[in-house]
Formats: C-alpha cells, sequence, structure tokens
C-alpha cells in the first residue's frame, strides 16, 4: 500500500470579487441556477459563480453558516435561505412561486456541485416539471477531484453515494455493483470506513482500492493498496471526517450464469421489486431484460 499526501497552496484571506476586475454583474435570466461551490480551497470558485451568486434575487443554501463564509471571503452581500432536507417539503412550493414570478434563484449546497447526495434534485425535479430554466454552473466536485487523484480507469465510473450503516444492507448494494464494469465512487465517514471495506472485501474480493479525504485542502490524502492493506491503515490511522472510497472495476472473468443472476435477484427483489429488481440485473449482467424477468417471476412465486 502507497500513501501520498500534499499540501496545495492554502490562501490567505480572499480577494473580494470587486477587486478581481470583473465588469459590472450583469442582469439574470429567470429561472434556478445550480452552482458548484468549494470542496476546501477557497481558489476553487468559478468567475461565473460569483456574478450569479452576487447577483441572484435569492440563494439558497443547504447550510447558511457554511456558505456564509464563503460570501464573506468574496464580499457578497446577498441574503442567504436555508434549503434542505428538512425543510425541502415546505420550501420547494416557495421557491417555484419565486420562479413563476420571474425571479432567478441560486442554489448552493455545503460543498462541490449542488444534486451530488443531497436534496437539490428535489428542487430541480420540480423546477423541471413546471417548466423553469434550469442552469448548471459547472465547478469543484469532490467526485471527479477523487476520480482525478486515484489512477483508476476513468474512462467509465458509476457513483454510488454512501452505503447503508448496518452491513446486511451494506453488504447487499455491493453485491448489485460487483460485475459493474467501472471504477466505482462511494461517499464514507471516518467512523464507518474500517467495516465498509472488510464487507466490501467480503463481497467483492481483490480489487484495486483508493481512499481519499481533504481534497484540494492543505492536508490532501490518499491511500492506495488492496482492501486488506486498507483496512490495516485504518486500524492504525483512522482517517476522519467525508471520504471519497474509490473501488477498481473487476477482472475479466465478468460471465453471469443461472445461478448468480437468481443470487442478484433475490438480494434485490425484496426491496426493489421484480419490475425493478429485473431491469437493474438485466443491466449488470448483460442477460435479455425478458430472461431476467421470467427468472425474476419464477422466483416471486
Amino acid at each position: 500500500m502507497s500513501i501520498s499526501s500534499s499540501k496545495p497552496h492554502q490562501p490567505g484571506p480572499q480577494h473580494p470579487i470587486r477587486e478581481l476586475g470583473l465588469p459590472d454583474t450583469p442582469h439574470l435570466e429567470p429561472g434556478l441556477y445550480v452552482v458548484a461551490t468549494p470542496i476546501g480551497n477557497l481558489r476553487d470558485i468559478t468567475l461565473r459563480a460569483l456574478d450569479v451568486l452576487g447577483a441572484a434575487d435569492r440563494v439558497l443554501a443547504e447550510d447558511t453558516r457554511q456558505t456564509g463564509k464563503l460570501f464573506e471571503a468574496y464580499d457578497l452581500k446577498n441574503q442567504l435561505t436555508a434549503y434542505h432536507d428538512h425543510n425541502a417539503a415546505a420550501r420547494i412550493p416557495q421557491v417555484m412561486g419565486w420562479l413563476a414570478e420571474g425571479q432567478s434563484v441560486a442554489l448552493v449546497s455545503d460543498a462541490g456541485t449542488p444534486l451530488v447526495s443531497d436534496p437539490g434534485f428535489k428542487l430541480v425535479r420540480e423546477a423541471v416539471a413546471q417548466g423553469h430554466n434550469v442552469f448548471p454552473l459547472p465547478g469543484a466536485s469532490a467526485v471527479l477531484a477523487g476520480l482525478v487523484k486515484s489512477g483508476l480507469p476513468s474512462d467509465r465510473f458509476l457513483f454510488a453515494g454512501f452505503l447503508p450503516a448496518k452491513s446486511a444492507g451494506r453488504k447487499r448494494e455491493v453485491e448489485a455493483l460487483k460485475s459493474v464494469q467501472a471504477t466505482l465512487v462511494f461517499f464514507e465517514t471516518g467512523p464507518r470506513i474500517k467495516a465498509c471495506l472488510t464487507d466490501m472485501a467480503e463481497v467483492l474480493g481483490e480489487r484495486d482500492v483508493v481512499l481519499t479525504r481533504e481534497l484540494t485542502k492543505r492536508y490532501e490524502e490518499s491511500r492506495v493498496g488492496s482492501f486488506a492493506e486498507l483496512i490495516a491503515s485504518v486500524e492504525v490511522d483512522q482517517p476522519r471526517g467525508e471520504l471519497v472510497l474509490l473501488v477498481g472495476p473487476p477482472g475479466e472473468d465478468t460471465g453471469w450464469d443461472d445461478a448468480r443472476v437468481q443470487s442478484a435477484l433475490e438480494q434485490i427483489i425484496p426491496e426493489d421489486g421484480v419490475k425493478r429488481a429485473s431491469a437493474q440485473v438485466a443491466e449488470m449482467s448483460g442477460w435479455a431484460k425478458r430472461d431476467v424477468y421470467a427468472l425474476a417471476l419464477s422466483l416471486k412465486k
């Protein structure tokens, strides 16, 4: 196993936007602006993002205190409105009203690109359903930063977010991903990482694994090795905070026989039902959908 750490330049006090020599902030079209923000280093913000955050009629933030630090660094004066899992049901109709009035509304998460493991997708889905403009502003992403740093195959990857906290549920989801011919990307936390790696090792077998933390920050780190090597590493030095865990694709033996398809269906059907389970297993296995569905129906009976 190898461990590498780096200390990217961490800026001192940020220059206010007015000192960047930017033109006057343009008028924004009505719509929902999905704005990526830095995942650590505050300089990882785009000029367009600063324009939008300064000019929007309203800015929705997952944590107004966290986003407030970014606003203070760049001397942004816009008022922040909280939008998170706990108030989404009440807030979404309110936001749809603002958009219907022709307002420009910006959405940011705590860090990175909104909608990636946060409630932003509910808001965007409703905005699209009601015919409002949605403008994506690309930028920082922990998923892509981790993938780039890992050295694992990047031509195909699958982001699976956070796995279930309990071992049984975690193993069931990992089993469903076992034959995906792509690098798998997960979010995980320090206290759960050892149990997660242990379950993955049992289900996935030998794989290349990379664990990253503090991406773009002063003490950015990656640990590279096998499951066994990373388990030994976190036993000695448990990482803190949120982590990006990347698992390389499987080897050449990817054929699915009847027993393997049946096993996958038995894992997925109880939670997702016959139709959805059949579609998932067909995609993973390469089997025809009708054949998988027929097998699923026979299992259900």
